[in-house]
């Protein structure tokens, strides 16, 4: 079974349109694509939308093929994508957004990637339809993720995707990490690909990118740097920082000794001091952090070699 999880918010006149183009082409693929999957369902996840959207697609919600789900409040795209893999029955998963950009005619090429062997295949929109504010930040991720962390991806913010259900046992889909969930199936060292997308502009709706997303997006890049860089060794990320802070600290304060021992000096009346003992305790405190990390992944390892 395919399942296509599609979360959104205060969308009402995209979603009519939407599952009328959906159900269209799955329907379609049903009957002219006898390698790809027969039954399929969509899952809607309103993540507390205050629009009325319910009457415009209540027709739609009686087929057996679309199930609804909604929060009471918003919790943001990544719980919403999670409530939809939670109900989720299909073997093969797709994520898809509810602005109309995602084209459902990229559904078909998609599935027959995927049976070439790929465990995920991520969506590369081209000719893209977003603002220039939009567009500099997803070429400036992609620099940083590509240089830093070896991302395969060439667009990993692209919404649409779809993946075999499998992955989900190595992968931990949580929070905000959405953004990264193809480079955590690449990390977990599963088959990843690409292919490309038509994207289209958004004609009804206001885009939910703003500038606090921005900033919330550095913070995820950095997370998903240290998680998938050092989540198995902490003390190579925590140490050279603690050095780099202790060892300047330690030669100011070495050097504040040697001028008290030797030419007497009084050391109080230098705010040097304080400042060198500061770096040394903050320094320490780093490198004891990621000594606690390294004790940490060991219990955990061993523990697991236990079970």
């Amino acid at each position: 079974m395919l399942s296509i999880i599609i979360p959104f918010f205060n969308e009402a006149e995209n979603l009519p349109p939407l599952l009328e183009g959906l159900t269209a082409q799955l329907d379609g693929t049903d009957k002219t694509h006898s390698h790809e999957r027969k039954d399929y369902e969509i899952i809607l996840v309103d993540d507390g939308s205050l629009d009325q959207y319910k009457p415009g697609i209540a027709a739609q919600l009686n087929s057996h093929h679309i199930h609804l789900f909604r929060h009471n409040r918003q919790m943001g795209k990544g719980q919403a994508l999670n409530t939809g893999l939670a109900k989720a029955r299909g073997d093969i998963v797709m994520f898809m957004d509810a602005d109309l950009q995602d084209d459902p005619g990229d559904i078909p090429s998609f599935l027959r990637e995927l049976v070439k062997g790929y465990d995920l295949i991520n969506g590369v929109r081209f000719n893209r339809k977003d603002n220039v504010v939009i567009k500099l930040y997803s070429i400036c991720a992609r620099f940083v993720l590509q240089k830093f962390l070896h991302s395969p991806f060439t667009d990993i913010n692209c919404g649409f995707k779809a993946f075999k259900r499998y992955v989900l046992d190595d992968v931990v889909l949580y929070g905000n990490n959405f953004r990264f969930f193809p480079l955590a199936v690449f990390y977990a060292g599963y088959r990843v690909g690409e292919m490309k997308v038509h994207n289209k502009p958004r004609l009804h709706g206001k885009s939910k990118f703003g500038m606090s997303k921005l900033f919330i997006g550095l913070i995820d890049m950095l997370t998903a740097f240290f998680l998938y860089k050092f989540a198995e060794s902490p003390l190579h990320f925590f140490g050279p920082i603690g050095l780099f802070i202790f060892l300047p600290g330690a030669a100011i304060t070495a050097w504040l000794g040697f001028m008290r021992i030797f030419y007497g000096e009084l050391l109080y009346r230098r705010p040097l001091l304080h400042l060198g003992i500061l770096m040394i305790v903050v320094g320490l405190q780093i490198v004891m952090t990621g000594i606690i990390g390294e004790l940490i992944v060991y219990v955990n390892e061993k523990a697991n070699k236990k079970n």
